[in-house]
């Protein structure tokens, strides 16, 4: 019975949080915000910490929403499903096109944001873990909204918008190794302990099973996943199912985490043939697991611990957020692209961490590396920098329009006169 009760709490939990997400989503998707953030605070609103502790069993007087380990797991499969998505976006060869550009940038957007944060909170008092945990949430970004601007301009294929496609690709793959080393430290409790051979290990270990299941992948996928083996309905999404939780699998199993072999198993599979009906199987897929991930991610805030001491640490976070990303990546980008304006708008686009940041997030609460405290920080520093992103670059590209309609309305008096 205590089995089958536990059960229809997860069922509820779910039922709740997905028509939650998908409500907010909504609200937020008609007055043109981020629908990721829309889906956190639906979590934040209606989560155990919340209203959810109104929402009381008629029977026992407690509260029908709880965040157990199952429902976690379920969130664990969502970042897992969301990170295959977003190896989807981008195949190798593009990856490879950015060249030392999108590298160079990339890899100073995590690094600078990492070690900035590192210095900052282990100077606040926070143990070796807790710090090196807060700044792997500072280096991820996240490029879904900056896309959506750049398209809303049609500036997609400018420079800054190729730039800052590949540099997040870099950024991203060496933040999820950065993740892997942080949480490979187990119960370490200070910088002393680690090992720099040991992380430097690790971080190769990253790199090379990253570059090793996509070379498998690129070789032997679409070999194997492809309508001339696979013709009965279904069996193809299936089978690239089983491919990229099978690679998290086995990265999980490396002690890595399962999240770089989903994203390495989408970035190969990105350039077969049968992507768009992998895509557009996954897409569906996604339209649950994701936003069940945000609102699961964003029910885990207790606002019980939101006092004026959290508040002052997420304006701390969120101005190094913002500013070590306008560093690390727009003043290389200056030099790459030779132009001012551009290379801050690469800075801007990367300022956003949206959903790495929230896996990160949830992975050091989930292995009890963050205290409650940090973590709603942490979701703050999401939720405030995936809000200005969009914002901000509208802002830099209203202005360009501007400033174009001005220049061919003198040139038109010119002309008259």
């Amino acid at each position: 019975m205590a089995a089958e009760a536990g059960f229809i709490e997860v069922i509820i939990a779910v039922g709740i949080l997905l028509a939650a997400a998908k409500l907010m989503g909504e609200l937020f998707s008609r007055i043109k915000l981020p629908i990721v953030l829309g889906e956190l605070l639906a979590g934040m609103i209606i989560g155990p910490f919340a209203l959810g502790a109104f929402l009381l069993h008629p029977e026992t007087g407690e509260s029908i929403l709880k965040i157990g380990p199952e429902l976690r797991t379920l969130g664990e499969i969502g970042a897992i499903v969301i990170l295959f998505m977003a190896g989807l976006e981008m195949t190798p060869k593009e990856f490879l096109r950015g060249g030392k550009a999108s590298f160079t940038v990339g890899t100073l957007g995590v690094v600078v944001p990492f070690f900035a944060g590192l210095l900052v909170f282990q100077a606040f008092g926070y143990d070796a873990l807790q710090a090196m945990m807060i700044a792997t949430a500072l280096t991820a970004t996240s490029i879904a909204i900056s896309i959506q601007v750049l398209k809303e301009f049609n500036k997609i294929k400018s420079p800054e918008a190729r730039l800052i496609i590949a540099a997040a690709v870099v950024d991203d793959i060496l933040a999820i190794a950065v993740l892997s080393v942080v949480t490979s430290f187990g119960g370490s409790e200070a910088l002393d302990n680690i090992d720099l051979l040991d992380v430097t290990f690790t971080i190769l270990k990253v790199l090379g099973f990253f570059a090793a299941i996509l070379i498998a992948a690129i070789f032997i996928l679409p070999k194997v996943i492809t309508p001339r083996i696979w013709k009965s309905t279904g069996s193809v999404e299936g089978i690239a199912t089983a491919s990229f939780f099978g690679a998290a699998a086995i990265a999980g199993t490396l002690g890595l985490s399962p999240i770089v072999g989903a994203f390495a198993v989408g970035m190969a599979l990105s350039a077969t043939k049968v992507f768009e009906k992998i895509e557009n199987f996954i897409s569906r897929i996604g339209l649950i697991f994701a936003p069940l991930f945000f609102a699961i991610i964003g029910a885990q805030v207790d606002f019980r611990t939101v006092n004026l001491d959290v508040l002052m640490l997420s304006a701390v976070v969120i101005a190094i957020a913002i500013s070590t990303k306008l560093l690390g990546c727009g003043l290389p980008s200056i030099l790459f692209l030779k132009n001012k304006t551009a290379g801050m708008r690469v800075g801007i686009g990367m300022i956003s961490r949206g959903e790495v940041g929230l896996i990160v997030a949830g992975v050091g609460v989930t292995a009890g590396i963050l205290t409650s405290e940090v973590y709603s920080t942490i979701v703050i520093m999401v939720a405030v920098t995936t809000i200005i992103t969009p914002i901000w670059l509208k802002m830099e590209y209203r202005k360009e329009q501007k400033n174009d309609n001005n220049g061919s309305n003198k040139t038109v008096e010119q002309k008259s006169e």
